[in-house]
């Protein structure tokens, strides 16, 4: 896992990146979330898709909803980079859609556009 801190308007964001998957169920997130706030004192993370479990994106798992509600509970801001156009479940669409209308969880196609999203 490599951690990187960036500071956009005034707002400091970790950048979390790995070749490797780093959250697999509630226990990994809440470990991700201790390590980077313990690191960075910082309440927003970027991470890539490919880092998250694939089940996560399958909704009838129900892990996306358990993981992303400890975010919101712990009050950490949470961008999921990736490619999410050629989502082919409708459920999926609508859960990426309602997120990104949210205020804490945000499904983005680029870096720049997450920090964009967090830091407003």
């Amino acid at each position: 896992m490599r951690l990187e801190i960036i500071e956009h308007q005034g707002k400091t964001v970790a950048r979390v990146t790995s070749e490797h998957i780093l959250i697999t169920d509630v226990d990994t997130a809440l470990d991700l979330m201790a390590d980077v706030h313990y690191q960075t004192k910082s309440r927003s993370l970027i991470i890539d898709a490919a880092t998250i479990d694939p089940r996560f994106f399958d909704l009838s798992t129900r892990l996306a909803g358990e993981i992303l509600q400890k975010f919101v509970t712990y009050s950490v801001k949470l961008a999921i980079v990736g490619d999410f156009s050629q989502v082919g479940s409708k459920s999926l669409r609508d859960f990426i859609r309602e997120s990104n209308q949210g205020r804490d969880i945000f499904f983005c196609n680029s870096e720049h556009e997450a920090l964009q999203r967090l830091v407003t």
